[in-house]
């Protein structure tokens, strides 16, 4: 069978076969009527839209590159159906690499994604990640790049973030006002700028409250479920073992938790947990765990919208990358309840000796 062309379509509508392909490509020029009526024949006539050609034409692919870390993670599976959900609506498909969390997948998919010419590349660092020059490849293309979460400011591109800072102050007030006062940290690697802005926000809230900045509580892990139980374990042997523990996203604080279950501390409110992220899982475990979620799937949509605004508008290099930067939000559940608790202590109750706010070591 001859394949059907916009001329067949034309002609079944009595109409030109410029003005088909203006209504298949959303031409604002064209009435929304005639755009349903282009839509229901191409339906009819099992019209198939040759990408390729259209992709010469207009100079562009219409697909979007996304690389994420994992998709096991439900975190950035949210996002991406947040990109996706914008980018379907402006006629864009979704091209997904995983960089499993190493630079070398990430540059490979980099690769992949440039050799597949997509009209741009939304992108979330992975954690060993310590070298940007394949993202620069990327700017070198003049393909727009956009990053989310895992962001730096050294590629000067424009990014979606949580106020990771903020989540990790109100994760760690929210300890010290259900009356826990001995609170340990299980945070990531430092060179990813999200653990250390977490990292900030604990220390921070800490000393709003004037308790001791201890650094035999502080840990830092590789971000995992093995590296939550180890830490949590490595805390809990000390002679003096924290009362709560805020790890910096929520696998980590599930590792936490089963070896607090493993412990003599194991009843409900002797150790309260507070994670980062409010993963799929989080809601579901016993006890359910408080956290902060991350508004994921906003994010997906803002980085897309940020896309489809730079290929829209003629960008003036010499003004500063757009930053939108997303409000945390507190959930609150079982894991962080203190059964018995002392009542709510703000930072003017607190009056401990002025030594206690000291630095990091």
């Amino acid at each position: 069978m001859a394949r059907t062309t916009i001329h067949d379509i034309a002609k079944e509508l009595n109409t030109t076969a410029a003005t088909v392909s203006r209504a298949l490509n959303d031409h604002p020029s064209i009435s929304t009527a005639t755009k349903e009526a282009v839509r229901q024949a191409a339906l009819r006539l099992n019209y198939q839209q040759n990408r390729t050609a259209s992709s010469l034409r207009l100079g562009r692919t219409f697909v979007l590159g996304v690389i994420i870390p994992s998709a096991e993670i439900s975190f950035f599976g949210s996002a991406v159906h947040g990109i996706e959900m914008v980018a379907k609506t402006q006629g864009y498909t979704v091209l997904l690499f995983q960089s499993n969390e190493t630079q070398e997948d990430e540059a490979r998919g980099v690769q992949t994604l440039l050799q597949s010419n997509v009209d741009g590349i939304i992108a979330s660092i992975a954690k060993e990640t310590t070298s940007l020059d394949h993202f620069l490849e990327i700017k070198r293309r003049n393909v727009p790049l956009i990053l989310f979460d895992r962001a730096t400011d050294e590629l000067g591109v424009p990014t979606v973030v949580i106020d990771d800072y903020k989540g990790a102050y109100m994760a760690t007030e929210h300890l010290i006002q259900q009356g826990y006062r001995r609170i340990a940290h299980i945070s990531g690697p430092q060179h990813i700028k999200i653990f250390h802005e977490r990292l900030r926000g604990y220390v921070d809230a800490l000393k709003a409250y004037n308790f001791k900045i201890d650094g035999d509580l502080i840990i830092y892990g590789k971000v995992s479920i093995v590296t939550g139980r180890a830490c949590a374990q490595q805390l809990l042997a000390m002679p003096n073992r924290p009362d709560a523990i805020f790890a910096v996203e929520d696998f980590t604080a599930l590792g936490a938790l089963q070896a607090i279950k493993e412990s003599p501390w194991n009843k409900p409110g002797q150790i309260g947990v507070v994670g980062f992220a409010n993963e799929a899982f989080s809601a579901y475990i016993t006890p359910s765990l408080t956290t902060i979620d991350q508004q994921t799937a906003l994010m997906g949509q803002e980085a897309a919208n940020l896309f489809m605004d730079m290929k829209q508008e003629e960008h003036d290099p010499a003004l500063p990358p757009r930053k939108i930067v997303l409000d945390p939000v507190l959930v609150i559940r079982q894991s962080s309840i203190r059964r018995a608790t002392r009542g709510k202590l703000t930072k003017e109750e607190n009056h401990l000796a002025p030594d206690h706010a000291s630095h990091l070591p």
